[in-house]
């Protein structure tokens, strides 16, 4: 890791601390980070989006110790998804924890989590040393950032900095899913093709 990256993490992870916004990218697009236990941050988030309070804000955690910080359980079909899809672009819709900041969930209460594959967002989470925001670094009905430079051309000014990763893959968000009772569900078609978890679901 380049000195620039390097310092620019440190930075990052300061400015999230302190209830900043960061963009960072992920294994399918630049995400923004703040912290999700923050409730000025969360606010400030939408308002930068500009995003209907209404739909709640994915995160990224570290590693699964930290899915209690969130998340009131893991199902127990959740399981083999998370050994065979992460860290990577599949987000897992968990019940929240009753402290959760209701923006944050969008007043569903649940949360949607994920762990990152890509190195630059590991090391940024592992400096911020909690779990992050990590919904895309664009304006709300714009097309999601792949790069550094178009997250400076929606976002610019607004938010406090961009961790340039270099280019990320595009094409594809993570595919979401929730659970009910046994049964998943997709609630978004991304990268990872449901047929693709449902199979590994159902080999258990």
């Amino acid at each position: 890791m380049d000195t620039t990256l390097a310092h620019d993490l440190e930075k990052g992870a300061a400015i999230i601390r302190d209830g900043g916004v960061v963009a960072f990218p992920t294994e399918t697009y630049y995400g923004l980070a703040v912290n999700p236990f923050d409730s000025m941050a969360l606010s400030r988030l939408f308002k930068v989006k500009k995003r209907d309070f209404d739909k709640p804000i994915l995160t990224l955690i570290q590693d699964e110790s930290q899915i209690s910080l969130l998340a009131s359980r893991v199902p127990q079909g959740y399981r083999p998804l998370m050994h065979a899809f992460w860290p990577g672009p599949l987000t897992l819709i968990f019940d929240g924890i009753s402290t959760l900041n209701p923006l944050l969930m969008g007043n569903t209460r649940t949360v949607g989590m994920r762990i990152s594959s890509n190195p630059v967002a590991e090391a940024l989470l592992t400096a911020v040393g909690k779990p992050i925001t990590a919904t895309s670094a664009n304006v709300s009905g714009r097309p999601a950032a792949a790069s550094s430079r178009e997250v400076e051309e929606q976002l610019g000014e607004d938010i406090d900095l961009i961790i340039d990763g270099g280019e990320t893959p595009g094409g594809r968000e993570s595919t979401i899913v929730t659970i009910c009772g046994d049964q998943l569900r997709l609630v978004r078609e991304g990268v990872i093709p449901f047929h693709d978890i449902v199979r590994r679901h159902n080999q258990g």
